[in-house]
Formats: structure tokens, C-alpha cells, sequence
């Protein structure tokens, strides 16, 4: 499977698409929530889900810090900028 280009809005990604780049990411699927993926950084961890109009992002407690952090980015971001947006943790 080949994604489009990395400019391209992840709303213009099929659905196995994007489930494909999460995984080639590192990112585990929840096998009783499919829309939700977990993924975890020496530094940080957080939970993915893919919502109707946007990709929510909840960095979890880890270490010292205690409070959780939620982000969401609408699918009309580039695929390029969702990577380093979530990716580079909270």
C-alpha cells in the first residue's frame, strides 16, 4: 500500500491508509476500539483516536508530570504536519 504524498490532508487518505501509517509509526491498534491507538515514546505516551472530524490526541501521565494532555487536529492537515504535530509529543 502506498500513501499519498506527504503534503496531502489526511482527509484525502482511505481509511487503511491511515491505519497503515499509525502502525508503520509504531502505534498499536485497540482491538475492542478500532478507531483508538496507543503509541509510547521514551519520554511520553498517548492515545490516538480518529473521530468523525478530527484525530484527538491524549498524552497520558508519565513520570513526574501529573496531568494529561489533549490535542485535537482537524483532518484537513497534512498527513507531513499531523506526523509532527502528534509525534513530537506534548
Amino acid at each position: 500500500m502506498t500513501l499519498p504524498p506527504p503534503e496531502t490532508p489526511l482527509y484525502n487518505h482511505p481509511l487503511p491508509e491511515i491505519e497503515q501509517w499509525l502502525s508503520d509509526l509504531g502505534c498499536q491498534q485497540d482491538q475492542d476500539n478500532l478507531n483508538c491507538w496507543t503509541v509510547q515514546r521514551p519520554t511520553w505516551k498517548a492515545q490516538i483516536s480518529l473521530e468523525i472530524e478530527e484525530l484527538t490526541v491524549c498524552y497520558l501521565k508519565l513520570g513526574t508530570v501529573d496531568e494529561e494532555i489533549t490535542r485535537a487536529f482537524k483532518y484537513s492537515l497534512s498527513r507531513q504536519d499531523l506526523e509532527l504535530a502528534v509525534f513530537s509529543g506534548p
